[in-house]
């Protein structure tokens, strides 16, 4: 989803988000970050000279604290590594693009596993061979062609139980994985959303002819804190580009309490650090956001509800900036999150 206007920073002003800048100066979008089993995070996202257009393939970063990324390169080669399917690229029946999107990496199971969308054809899962994050990455799926055709935004969940889950796009449906991560362990399972959120500024166009009983509309995420399982999609969000979430206590649902997580976040991804606190990567994708397009992170808390807001303390803002910043927080607090 691309957007017209320059940066206002409108967000920052309100105190919707803090007053944090890019960890990196790149260009990258639909960023993602996990932990690994070495205690390092590693990184991706979709990037490129031009990330709608063309790529290499899939490249890395690699840090200790979140503070300081190292790169390690090109992880999975197109022209190298990649199936048939994808080196066909100029076959596409829409149109001809080599690009990749919103690549994720996942550590589960002991190894290292990258979901992508060759776009416009499909959905593709790779995996280690070295049980290392650098790979190299063979197809997890071992078939020559996408595990979910014209799908996009896909993501993977390990939970506590060792069950790892699949969903993709606008995270309408869910699938279980087989035990060795090689394919589907039975078929999708629609989710059941409950008490949907109807008020259109609080989606995208797109979504209103289809009622706005949804999440969102791409950019599927998946993950679990305290036995609530936490489904999101980006959507349109009063004009920000956030993931907006839901919460149930199954997997399958009946989820509820549709809301936006981090303003302007993207269709990006949430992690637990080392020390056990809760993330958001964030991308910037709307002219509310401070900057566009480039890896950033803020840190998140729950309410007692259960619902995720930015949290009052945010390690990536410059101490002169923070007591404006936790002014800011306050009101939006006592206005939005008053228990």
């Amino acid at each position: 989803m691309t957007w017209s206007g320059m940066a206002t920073g409108s967000a920052v002003e309100r105190g919707l988000i803090p007053p944090f800048k890019p960890a990196l100066e790149l260009h990258i979008r639909d960023v993602v970050v996990t932990l690994g089993g070495d205690g390092n995070y590693y990184m991706t996202g979709s990037i490129g000279d031009n990330i709608w257009a063309w790529t290499q393939g899939i490249e890395l970063w690699k840090s200790s604290d979140l503070y300081e990324w190292e790169y390690m390169g090109l992880v999975w080669n197109i022209d190298k590594e990649a199936d048939q399917w994808v080196k066909d690229w100029r076959k596409h029946p829409r149109r001809a693009v080599r690009s990749i999107w919103a690549p994720e990496i996942h550590y589960i199971k002991r190894n290292y596993f990258i979901v992508f969308s060759m776009c416009p054809d499909g959905i593709g899962m790779l995996k280690s061979s070295t049980g290392k994050p650098e790979g190299p990455y063979v197809d997890a799926f071992n078939v020559n062609g996408p595990i979910i055709s014209g799908g996009i935004d896909a993501t993977l969940f390990e939970d506590e139980d060792g069950k790892v889950y699949f969903t993709y796009g606008a995270a309408t449906r869910i699938a279980l994985m087989k035990d060795d991560m090689s394919g589907f362990a039975g078929p999708f399972e629609q989710i059941i959303f409950d008490e949907p959120d109807n008020n259109p500024h609080h989606h995208a166009a797109k979504c209103e002819p289809r009622g706005m009983n949804d999440l969102g509309h791409e950019g599927a995420v998946l993950f679990k804190r305290n036995g609530k399982y936490y489904l999101g999609a980006a959507d349109n969000y009063e004009g920000r580009y956030s993931t907006c979430l839901a919460i149930s206590d199954n997997i399958y649902g009946p989820y509820k309490k549709r809301h936006e997580g981090v303003p302007c976040g993207g269709g990006t991804g949430y992690f637990r650090d080392k020390e056990r606190y809760w993330w958001c990567s964030y991308f910037g994708n709307d002219s509310q956001s401070h900057f566009r397009e480039k890896v950033g992170f803020v840190r998140v808390d729950f309410t007692s509800d259960g619902r995720v807001f930015v949290a009052k303390e945010q390690p990536f803002v410059t101490p002169e900036k923070k007591e404006e910043w936790v002014a800011k927080w306050m009101k939006v607090w006592k206005n939005e999150y008053n228990e």
